[in-house]
């Protein structure tokens, strides 16, 4: 069993799942909840997309944070708990493709600044995987990080959906995020929702449903 350390917070902390077995699953979500949450409040948006056949899973930060400090402070800033959040995914993915799911029908997604760690973690692990969903997200870094990311997503499908009033998430840092992703190969959709304060919207919903059920039908 892993035990928490001061170097890796995050190293005992449970995985929550919802819907399919990974036995059974077609497909699965990796979805991260935001600041002051946890698992079991991100978890529900499963019902939401209600797409069958999907296995979600709910990694659950230590201390209801993935790092510290603001996701635009400097990196140092939020070290050692971005490495080991980011090494948290790394190991969820790890499980997932041990269970006999592969990169390309599984889906990296998250709320705020679960959606920052989602699209971070993709980022420096690009490959084609089913889709990558950030709800209000984006980069993490001050502005000016070096974006020299390794890899390809290969045509993966990105969603990106922020609102203009956002208090946490500058639209000029989701649009950067857009513009890296693409360039790494994914198929970006980047949608700025006027009057929109830090939520999720039914419009958002939909988006990650067609991603989810596209990942669902992929060839086995």
């Amino acid at each position: 069993m892993n035990t928490r350390t001061p170097l890796d917070p995050h190293s005992a902390q449970p995985v929550l799942t919802l819907g399919s077995s990974l036995a059974d699953a077609h497909a699965a979500v990796i979805i991260l909840h935001g600041r002051g949450a946890d698992a079991q409040d991100i978890l529900p948006l499963a019902h939401e997309i209600n797409v069958p056949h999907v296995a979600w899973l709910g990694p659950d930060a230590a201390n209801n944070a993935w790092y510290p400090d603001r996701f635009m402070q400097p990196l140092a800033n939020n070290e050692p708990w971005l490495t080991s959040a980011l090494a948290f995914v790394h190991r969820t993915v790890e499980q997932v493709i041990a269970a006999g799911i592969p990169a390309e029908r599984i889906v990296l997604a998250g709320f705020s600044q679960g959606a920052c760690l989602a699209l971070e973690y993709a980022a420096r692990n690009a490959t084609r995987y089913g889709g990558v969903i950030a709800f209000a997200g984006g980069l993490i870094g001050p502005d000016g990080t070096p974006r020299d990311y390794a890899g390809s997503f290969d045509g993966t499908p990105v969603f990106i959906g922020v609102g203009d009033q956002d208090a946490h998430i500058p639209v000029s840092r989701s649009r950067e995020s857009a513009e890296v992703m693409q360039r790494l190969g994914a198929t970006v959709d980047l949608r700025v929702y006027p009057g929109l304060p830090h939520t999720i919207i039914e419009d958002q919903i939909l988006a990650a449903r067609a991603i989810v059920s596209q990942a669902a039908t992929a060839p086995r």
